[in-house]
């Protein structure tokens, strides 16, 4: 685990009587040693003490690692995905085992062999064990690069997944970055195009950051085949994020993507979110799209003045459009009727890109299981990062502390 240095001024010759914040982390076994070493002398200018911090940083990075255990918690690919995010930022190289072994099918499937190489690409990452159904692996992981990157995973894998992996790095990469990806952008159990472009963007503009998306076609499973664009521009300077209030409901749309199904599904879709919402004709939308094979997801938009919520369900076969459209229905009034500003999965990709920043905290429902796991796997790399206090029975604050990393 790692934990911020504070140093007086008066050992850097900046006066007395206040402390600043060294920005490199060392555990505890290594600061004491790190500031006398380094800070014994006021006649050293701060940015020369602190560029010689960071080569012992640098050094002692190289010979230590964590060890992930894969099948903690709910045992599936965030635990991966997380702990790739992490060393990439923070410089840490990992041994992740027992991974995804809570799944059906253990290891490393494409997309998520997708997520390992694209995350050695972009830091130069040394890699032990990259293929195919591996159960563990070893990364050590370089500097971060911002450039042009374009990743496909070669399936109907979640694009959106590997975007999650490498977000964090190139928003701490010294200018912007424009990466390609191609697979699904419209899976199961996974955030949309339109979650991620709609709410998940919106809120990392709150910290500073500017990610443009674009989607060129639409990947529905099996087929894949999906394109879009980020062009990922990272914050000069961070905020700190509150979300503990949604503010007035400023716009509700419910929308359906249709590629090569008949488009009374997507209407019996819309009916049912016309009864049981009560919401007009001018809030309900059908595309008809572009995509490599049949698709149809149903998508619930609810902007806040402060937050969006997004709630959306792919079709499967042998489950009716009105069964589909219900669930996300469900999911959305779970929310309406609670007091969470922060759905559970905003919740769960807000995690990483706020602790790495200048921290914050929002409400949220009782936590998942998965973003339990999540948080447990951020505080095994960050001492006391993330922190949870319940609020009632269906409602939580998280809290991620300022400066935990800075």
């Amino acid at each position: 685990m790692f934990s911020v240095c504070s140093v007086p001024k008066a050992l850097c010759g900046a006066g007395s009587g206040e402390s600043i914040f060294v920005f490199f982390e060392f555990s505890p076994c290594l600061r004491a040693s790190v500031v006398n070493k380094v800070l014994v002398s006021s006649s050293v200018s701060l940015k020369s003490q602190i560029i010689e911090i960071n080569n012992l940083y640098e050094n002692e990075m190289k010979e230590k690692h964590i060890t992930i255990d894969g099948s903690q918690g709910e045992g599936g690919g965030q635990i991966l995905r997380t702990s790739l995010s992490l060393s990439m930022c923070l410089g840490i190289p990992i041994k992740i085992e027992n991974i995804r072994a809570g799944r059906k099918k253990p290891g490393l499937l494409r997309q998520h062999l997708t997520c390992v190489r694209a995350a050695a690409e972009i830091c130069d990452a040394k890699v032990i064990g990259d293929e195919l159904r591996a159960g563990r692996i070893e990364f050590s992981p370089g500097t971060i690069k911002a450039g042009d990157y374009r990743f496909s995973i070669g399936t109907a894998g979640s694009t959106s997944l590997v975007f999650q992996t490498i977000l964090p790095a190139l928003l701490q990469a010294d200018k912007p970055s424009t990466v390609k990806f191609e697979g699904g952008t419209h899976n199961m159990q996974a955030p949309s195009f339109e979650f991620i472009s709609k709410s998940f963007v919106t809120a990392l503009e709150k910290i500073g950051h500017h990610i443009e998306c674009r989607l060129e076609r639409y990947g529905f499973y099996p087929n894949g085949g999906g394109q879009w664009t980020a062009v990922i521009t990272p914050a000069n300077g961070t905020k700190r994020l509150k979300l503990l209030d949604r503010g007035d409901l400023v716009a509700r749309n419910a929308t359906t993507y249709t590629s090569e199904i008949a488009m009374s599904v997507s209407q019996r879709e819309l009916k049912k979110v016309a009864q049981k919402l009560s919401w007009g004709s001018h809030e309900l939308t059908e595309l008809e799209v572009e995509a490599f094979g049949p698709g149809n997801l149903i998508s619930l938009n609810l902007q806040f003045e402060n937050t969006t919520a997004i709630f959306d369900e792919v079709a499967q076969r042998g489950i009716t459009a009105e069964r589909v459209a219900g669930k996300a229905i469900k999911n959305l009034n779970r929310f309406v009727n609670s007091k969470a500003v922060v759905d559970e999965h905003l919740a769960d990709q807000l995690l990483l890109p706020m602790i790495l920043a200048s921290g914050g905290s929002f409400i949220t429902h009782s936590i998942s299981e998965h973003v339990r796991t999540n948080i447990d796997v951020i505080n095994r790399f960050i001492e006391n990062a993330i922190s949870v206090v319940d609020i009632d029975e269906d409602t939580v604050k998280i809290l991620m502390t300022a400066g935990s990393r800075f």
